[in-house]
């Protein structure tokens, strides 16, 4: 969404940057200006002014400056569009939308006070559970238990649910009311539709998103049954892969102890606030997402992971560096601790004390040795083989990291235990980034309307096959031929006939006339290769994945992105908006996107896509990304062969060209053998 400039002059002319900023900042009156102790460093003397007459304030410590927009991004966290929104709100004014057409502006604003009527719902809850605490003797005997004094559970907005199924019913006088439901407070008996309340004798965290609005709670029971957390569900305010627990409340002590501390569960945040660490927060019941690191970054440049040192800890660590991995620029700190198996921070503190707590903190594993040891976990790197096996597994993980000196120090040092010059190693891991193999066990399809031949050695668009299928080939050491069984050889393809293991296909008849729409002599919707038909074009194809699953954005490179909205419409527009949609909302479900397509251009053809059997998408998350990639390898083919032919064409007037078309001609070659590779595993 463009914010047209004008607006932006307007808001900063109404907006009272002495305001905004005491809303944060106790300041005093020093001649022409304000001054105070300055929230982005900690300092004893105040250095920090704000002036009433230039709208600016400026920090002679850390040198932070900027206007009211900049303090709320700074300082709120917020990005460029929520500080001007908020600010807008706080002032009475409507950001102006020009770009979207009368019917989007009417769903924008239908959504921003559903959301603001779900937010108030929310906090009159919290309000309603603070009380019910404040009476609970069972309750706040659990928290004095904990160590949790007054003042914390103040801070922090606990509260306790009481025992009754319909506790809220006194609350919320319209108990039935929809907005109960959507809200996560009520669950609705599919069967007779009767109501009840979510959360029942629990304590109760709010959780809060980075300008204090309650979107959502957790629940802790008092003993031990099952679950013993309980979150609030997914909801048009509250998703647990983009919010952090007890960010809100952390902002301050984040700057002023110079990182933040990320932990399992809520129930440490606010254990370790009260042991002397108030710059704890944590991920609610799911792992750690790029998005969390991201909304981390914008409040301090270090961040330390603390899990368990069990096995589940290792697997939390391994899911929060791969979030971690493209945001660990030069200037920013990534750390990983991990505590004895029997002991969480809370446990810890209380029994070593919080120096040792501290000790172990400036001691956490960096992420570049994070990184060594993910690579060569079971790897034994005194074999060829291992090495080879580190360098595999090293290269999603280097890859990920942002270009800088900590990406080529590390490329240094893997190529050090590989056995391999750094350059050579750069350059397998640039031929391989394209080529990624299809998903397993699928070979590769032929054109729609074009016959394999299997005796010249040709497969599909002339892409050829290693010694080609005619005469057996070579055994293959591990894995399936294409008719064999472990370890077997090719076997000698008999006219009309391909036999494959169990769950392959045969054809019926031999000649290249009797190839219809992907198979010999069947109907294209009869296909038994999968679960589903397959759409008719590459393009469909890798519009269906991406519908069904956007987080795969995350996993293209820049040239599929280049490719993918280059696309004559309505693909290539479809993709730009969902990008477009994907970096401002996250990745959301089908059924959310659908809304939105409503009046787009391209409604009907993601409709079409999403419609039917083949629209579901089954298998591994894994395996549905290694099948776009194998979808998304076929069409760079396709564009490279494209892009030879117009360097030859281009070849009489630039006597660069020539080299161009001989890169090209080798990339392609390159992505081919490896798609051929695929096709036979």
């Amino acid at each position: 969404m463009t914010i047209p400039q004008s607006f932006i002059q307007e808001l900063l002319a109404r907006a009272d940057v002495v305001d905004i900023v005491g809303r944060y900042v106790p300041l005093k009156k020093a001649g022409a200006n304000f001054m105070g102790l300055c929230p982005f460093h900690g300092e004893k003397s105040p250095s920090f002014s704000v002036s009433p007459t230039k709208q600016f304030y400026h920090c002679f410590g850390c040198g932070k400056n900027g206007n009211a927009i900049g303090f709320l991004m700074d300082h709120g966290g917020m990005s460029f569009l929520e500080a001007v929104d908020d600010l807008a709100q706080q002032y009475g004014l409507q950001v102006p939308q020009d770009d979207l057409s009368p019917q989007e502006k009417a769903r924008a604003a239908e959504q921003r006070q559903r959301q603001l009527s779900l937010s108030d719902v929310l906090e009159k809850a919290g309000e309603s559970y603070r009380k019910h605490l404040k009476v609970s003797p069972k309750a706040v005997a659990y928290l004095k238990g904990r160590g949790l004094s007054g003042e914390i559970a103040k801070r922090f907005g606990l509260g306790y649910a009481p025992e009754g199924w319909r506790s809220l019913a006194s609350v919320f006088p319209e108990y039935d009311s929809p907005l109960l439901a959507e809200c996560g407070l009520v669950i609705v008996n599919e069967e007779d539709a009767k109501r009840y309340d979510r959360f029942r004798d629990r304590i109760m965290f709010p959780i809060r998103n980075v300008k204090g609005e309650c979107i959502g709670f957790g629940g802790r029971v008092l003993g031990d049954e099952k679950p013993k957390y309980l979150n609030s569900p997914e909801t048009p305010v509250f998703s647990k892969g983009r919010e952090l627990y007890g960010l809100f409340e952390a902002r301050t002590a984040l700057r002023e102890q110079g990182y933040a501390l990320v932990t399992e569960g809520y129930m440490d945040v606010v254990a370790l606030a009260q042991l002397g660490f108030p710059n704890a927060v944590a991920t609610l019941g799911t792992a750690c997402t790029t998005e969390h690191v991201h909304k981390l970054f914008r409040f301090t440049d270090s961040v330390v992971f603390s899990f368990d040192g069990d096995s589940a800890g290792r697997r939390a660590a391994r899911k929060a560096l791969d979030g971690a991995l493209p945001y660990a620029t030069d200037t920013r700190t990534v750390k990983f601790l991990f505590l004895p198996a029997e002991h969480d921070p809370d446990s810890f503190i209380r029994e070593y004390g919080a120096e040792a707590f501290s000790r172990h903190v400036a001691e956490a594993l960096p992420l570049s040795r994070f990184l060594i040891e993910a690579a060569r976990e079971q790897c034994d790197l005194g074999t060829a083989e291992g090495r080879a096996h580190m360098a595999a597994n090293a290269r999603p993980l280097w890859s990920a990291l942002p270009e800088g000196v900590l990406k080529r120090q590390l490329l240094s040092e893997l190529a050090e235990l590989a056995q391999l010059p750094a350059a050579d190693l750069a350059a397998l891991w640039q031929q391989a980034a394209a080529t990624s193999p299809g998903r397993t066990g699928q070979r590769a399809a032929p054109g729609a309307d074009e016959a394999p031949d299997w005796h010249s050695g040709q497969h599909g668009h002339g892409a050829p096959h290693a010694g080609g299928w005619q005469d057996g080939g070579p055994p293959r050491q591990g894995g399936h031929g294409p008719g064999g069984g472990p370890g077997g050889g090719f076997k000698r393809f008999e006219k009309g006939s391909f036999k494959g293991g169990e769950g392959g296909f045969k054809g019926k008849g031999g000649d290249r006339d009797n190839w219809r729409g992907g198979k010999w002599g069947q109907k294209p919707e009869e296909n038994d290769d999968g679960p589903r038909t397959p759409p008719v074009t590459r393009a469909d194809h890798a519009a269906r994945l991406l519908l069904s699953h956007m987080g795969a954005l995350d996993h293209l490179t820049h040239e599929d992105h280049q490719m993918l909205c280059e696309l004559p419409p309505p693909h290539g527009a479809l993709f730009v908006w969902l990008e477009s949609q994907y970096h401002e909302h996250g990745p959301v479900a089908w059924a959310v996107l659908r809304e939105s397509l409503r009046q787009q251009p391209f409604d009907a053809l993601a409709t079409r896509l999403m419609t039917g059997s083949h629209a579901q998408t089954e298998g591994e998350i894994k395996e549905l990304r290694a099948e776009l990639r194998g979808v998304l390898n076929r069409m760079l083919v396709d564009r490279l062969k494209q892009l030879e032919n117009e360097a030859i064409a281009a070849a009489r007037s630039d006597p660069l060209a020539l080299q161009r078309y001989r890169e090209l001609q080798d990339r392609r070659k390159t992505l081919e053998k490896e798609l051929l590779s695929a096709s036979v595993e």
